[in-house]
């Protein structure tokens, strides 16, 4: 995930590593705090690999700077993590929105569907997240009432969310189709 949204800003533009550690900060910290402890080991892995390198660059007044921009053997390894998500990034909803943040820098709508179809295909499936008997567990059969409330809540938020996915693919779908009879 920590890979992912490094390159993906990258390919955005150059920045410095206070400014990407902000733009990744926003987008998972949330869920998992980004520190310089996991960034600056990641930057020097992409860069190992190289995926990133690193300029320097002068201040207007101030020291010189290190900027990091991708490289196409990056933007090439961005672009197969896109097309190509491990399971985890399709059932983890964190990981799923860092994959959602780039997924439009995939230039093919049909590799884009693909994964949607990917994330859809996992939603539909019976999933809670505490089970009976070897069944998820009904809201209907729940007694606990904070347990009742993640129930209703996930629901909510699978139900909006194959509704996108949903109404993406038919756009998606769309696109590729090309014109029709007689246009």
């Amino acid at each position: 995930m920590l890979a992912l949204s490094i390159l993906g800003f990258l390919a955005e533009r150059p920045m410095h590593a206070y400014e990407l550690r902000q733009h990744v900060s926003d987008l998972i910290g949330h869920n998992r705090p980004v520190s310089d402890g996991a960034l600056y080991p990641a930057l020097n892995r992409l860069r190992q690999a190289g995926h990133l390198d690193r300029q320097a660059e002068p201040g207007s007044g101030a020291p010189t700077r290190q900027v990091l921009r991708i490289t196409d053997s990056g933007r090439a390894e961005l672009l197969r993590r896109l097309a190509d998500p491990k399971p985890a990034e399709i059932t983890d909803g964190g990981a799923f929105f860092t994959l959602l943040a780039f997924l439009s820098r995939l230039p093919d709508p049909d590799r884009q569907a693909a994964v949607l179809r990917r994330r859809l295909d996992f939603l539909t499936q019976p999933a809670g997240f505490f089970t009976h008997a070897g069944a998820p567990t009904r809201i209907k059969d729940t007694t606990d009432p904070y347990r009742k409330g993640m129930l209703i809540m996930a629901r909510a938020a699978q139900r909006a969310e194959r509704t996108w996915l949903e109404q993406r693919l038919r756009e998606l779908a769309g696109t590729t189709q090309g014109p029709g009879p007689g246009e």
